[in-house]
């Protein structure tokens, strides 16, 4: 199976080039897909000259348009049989892809997300993150351990019925919201996680649109 992985891009030049160097590391077969969202750092820069490189796309959105958008625009250009988001940051290690994409492999489910332990998050992040989760769960009648984890694992007949219309980091409720109303199921495993907060650009302001992305694709959408 090949793998496509999409990485959003916005204002990450001390971090955009060794999570790239860690993906490719790892022995799978991909594809990176990574999508500069108006970068005004030299991030742009950085990745024009990554997308000489065979096994790398790079696209570029002239006017920053949010994580949502980028992931989106990713979706759209990736080619792989299964996808996966991965942050630009080093919040993540990417030799998780081979413990998410084994259930896929076994036709276990065609969708898996990697569960992370929340202890390195400060408090009021942590409790919004469950709390987002648990009424996700409710609301879809499933149990959930991690709805806003970035690792979210697909087949390709998944992520090209997604459509994705939220902008910013609500996408995270709605690709959720979308997975469960077509029918799928969330496989769900636990990864590597150490919470950043230089360069942060997720706040708890954020949890209110994720709650009303949450709503409107469960009951208006």
């Amino acid at each position: 199976m090949k793998l496509s992985v999409i990485i959003p891009v916005f204002n990450e030049v001390d971090t955009i080039l060794e999570i790239v160097e860690r993906v490719r590391r790892v022995p799978i077969e991909k594809e990176l897909v990574l999508v500069d969202d108006s970068s005004s750092d030299g991030s742009g820069e950085i990745l024009s000259h990554l997308g000489s490189d065979a096994d790398t796309t790079v696209l570029t959105h002239p006017v920053n348009s949010g994580k949502g958008a980028a992931i989106a625009s990713g979706l759209s250009a990736a080619r792989g049989d299964v996808g996966v988001i991965q942050d630009a940051a080093l919040e993540y290690d990417p030799n998780d892809f081979l413990k998410l994409i084994d259930p896929i492999e076994k036709g276990v489910s065609d969708v898996v997300y990697g569960v992370r332990d929340l202890s390195s998050q400060r408090m009021i992040m942590r409790a919004g993150n469950r709390l987002l989760t648990w009424i996700a769960g409710m609301l879809f009648g499933v149990r959930l351990q991690d709805m806003e984890t970035c690792y979210k694992m697909m087949t390709r007949s998944v992520y090209q019925l997604l459509a994705l219309e939220c902008r910013r980091f609500d996408v995270e409720a709605e690709i959720t919201a979308k997975i469960l109303r077509s029918g799928f199921s969330i496989y769900e495993c636990p990864i590597q996680y150490n919470a950043r907060y230089d360069n942060k650009k997720l706040s708890p302001l954020d949890g209110l649109p994720t709650l009303i992305a949450l709503m409107k694709y469960r009951f208006f959408s």
